[in-house]
């Protein structure tokens, strides 16, 4: 495949190691003089001097949203003309994002492979959103997070989020090793998050996760007067970071994906279609990425049958071809089998819907991500200082 693109639904590469959100903590760890934290983004410059980081992720604030929100957020769009474009990585999922941020690791590593994955030898299908303590989330996830390496270094470090994600197998999975502050809002998350920032005389560390637009988009639409009012809350959380950062300090913000649109005609759905069932064990991911686990033998079946009925509207293909394809970063033996035996990566503005399989109301979502186009895989890195 040729990914050379920046237009909405060109494909991108996801840029491990050299401009990815997996890279943003292990820069400011750097900046911070952690030993061993690689500055992959080469933020020492404009970090020289800082001791206190706030790490922003904004769920849903892609690149190709910036432009969208800015009549909105007067803020954001002041800033944007100095921001750096990074990549999420695949999927472009919010429970992927969320752990390449907080072990600094592309997903094969980490092993959170998508919104949903097979567990292994069984049957069952682990939605990391819903995620408790089975699987035990420090084996799932075996890479120490960046906020333990933090810690081990004398850092004091902190995540902020909501207080119902405290102890979820996904928190865990992302920040464990930092204090829990939970916030619910703009003003509580700025205050909470300032707070953390301010505590203390020696290096801070300090992760905020805000998910209002993200869940606007899903549920309205990208530019909807829901996403609008979300996208000026946005703006008023990054201005009163800004604000209120002290003189050692500096904001990074950031977003796990983008969002994309998707019309009622390039909605698929596979459990309308008993083409697309057939020789399908276990279904898996979402509906812009779809992993399909098979019953044996029928890999090559089930590839012919699904690239026939989806024709150019999506990426076909078999495990092996996605992992050789890089789009997850080297994947260990342990992690492979949480892939489908099939992946399937949707182009343009196509989804497909599992109706029977997955909760009733994720047919019903206006935007989805998930895939590798420009719209979900590139996010800005917005660097702040007083």
């Amino acid at each position: 495949m040729t990914l050379p693109g920046t237009g909405p639904f060109d494909p991108v590469r996801p840029r491990y190691g050299a401009a990815s959100l997996a890279d943003v903590l292990p820069s400011a760890l750097a900046a911070l003089g952690v030993p061993g934290a690689v500055d992959a983004l080469g933020l020492a410059g404009e970090l020289a001097g800082v001791r206190r980081i706030a790490v922003l992720l904004v769920d849903g604030l892609g690149w190709h949203q910036l432009p969208v929100a800015a009549p909105y957020a007067p803020t954001l769009a002041e800033l944007t003309p100095g921001a750096r474009q990074l990549t999420s990585g695949f999927p472009s999922t919010t429970p992927t994002s969320l752990v390449s941020l907080g072990a600094g690791a592309p997903p094969g590593a980490h092993g959170v492979l998508g919104f949903r994955v097979n567990v292994p030898g069984t049957d069952r299908v682990l939605t990391h959103i819903a995620w408790g303590d089975d699987p035990q989330p420090a084996r799932w996830q075996p890479v120490p997070t960046q906020l333990e390496r933090a810690r081990a270094a004398g850092v004091a470090v902190t995540a902020v989020t909501r207080p119902e994600y405290e102890g979820s197998g996904l928190t865990v999975a992302a920040n464990r090793g930092g204090a829990f502050r939970g916030a619910t809002g703009v003003d509580a998350l700025a205050a909470e998050m300032l707070a953390a920032l301010c505590h203390g005389d020696g290096p801070t560390l300090v992760s905020g996760y805000h998910p209002d637009l993200d869940r606007e988009g899903h549920a309205a639409g990208v530019d909807s007067v829901s996403w609008r009012a979300a996208a000026s809350d946005v703006d008023r959380l990054l201005a009163r970071l800004r604000d209120g950062l002290p003189a050692d300090g500096a904001l990074l913000v950031t977003a796990d994906h983008g969002q994309l649109n998707v019309p009622a005609e390039d909605r698929f759905d596979l459990d309308a279609d008993p083409r697309l069932r057939n020789g399908v064990r276990v279904v898996a991911g979402e509906a812009r990425v779809r992993y399909l686990h098979t019953v044996p033998g029928a890999v090559d079946d089930v590839i012919a049958v699904w690239r026939g009925v989806l024709g150019d509207a999506a990426w076909v293909a078999s495990r092996e071809e996605a992992v050789a394809a890089g789009w997850f970063g080297p994947v260990p033996e342990a992690h492979l089998g949480r892939v489908g035996d099939v992946v399937v990566a949707c182009h343009g503005s196509s989804v497909v819907l599992a109706t029977r399989s997955d909760h009733p109301a994720e047919a019903k979502l206006v935007a989805y991500h998930g895939s590798y186009t420009a719209a979900e895989m590139m996010i800005p890195l917005f660097v702040l200082r007083r």
